[in-house]
């Protein structure tokens, strides 16, 4: 299903303190149902979110569902009970449940070798005044005469699709649609979250 990171606390439990994260998980609405007949793949795509504005093509689209503003698209090994309108709410998980989270981290913006790749950095001492958080060498001479692809160096950090497995669900509150989830999961606070059931990878 979709959610939405809204921040992170501690959950105090018997065993002793816990740090979780609260996602407002849901409710989600089956947009469209794609087949192997009709579209090459079995699909499911779910709606999240209320829309204030959409357009001609996206009303008819969403047409007797509602206005959504986000939609995405989940794999589903079995579509024979899914329809279009049905809702999809966080009582779908328990608490011992695994779950997948995927989102997009922080942008940290152009970042060096050391913050970006865990580099070291060079000498501090020696005679050394500008190396501390320099890449070094990026490569040899004649041989291959050439930067090789893939090579570590500073550039843009984070902004990036990230999945995080296998984090357990500690609680579900149905009612405020939550779900407490223990660690962290990736991107900012307000960021949108897609949640499956743990692939077991």
């Amino acid at each position: 299903m979709i959610g939405r990171k809204i921040g992170m606390t501690q959950l105090f439990r018997d065993d002793g303190e816990v740090v979780v994260t609260a996602i407002e998980a849901g409710p989600c609405f089956v947009t469209q149902v794609k087949t192997e007949a009709n579209d090459g793949y079995d699909a499911v795509q779910l709606g999240f979110g209320d829309a204030k504005r959409i357009n001609s093509p996206q009303k008819g689209h969403l047409k007797g569902v509602g206005q959504l503003r986000y939609l995405r698209e989940f794999d589903v090994d079995d579509i024979s009970s899914v329809q279009v309108g049905q809702k999809i709410d966080v009582d779908m998980f328990k608490p011992g449940d695994l779950i997948d989270v995927t989102g997009v981290s922080k942008g940290k913006g152009f970042a060096g070798v050391v913050k970006r790749h865990h580099f070291a950095g060079g000498p501090k001492t020696h005679g050394q005044s500008d190396r501390h958080r320099a890449p070094g060498s990026i490569g040899a001479t004649t041989s291959p005469g050439r930067v090789l692809k893939g090579t570590r160096m500073a550039g843009h950090m984070g902004d990036k699709r990230v999945t995080v497995r296998n984090l357990k669900v500690l609680d579900v509150d149905s009612a405020r649609h939550l779900l407490l989830v223990k660690g962290a999961v990736p991107g900012s606070k307000k960021g949108l979250l897609l949640i499956e059931k743990a692939s077991g990878e």
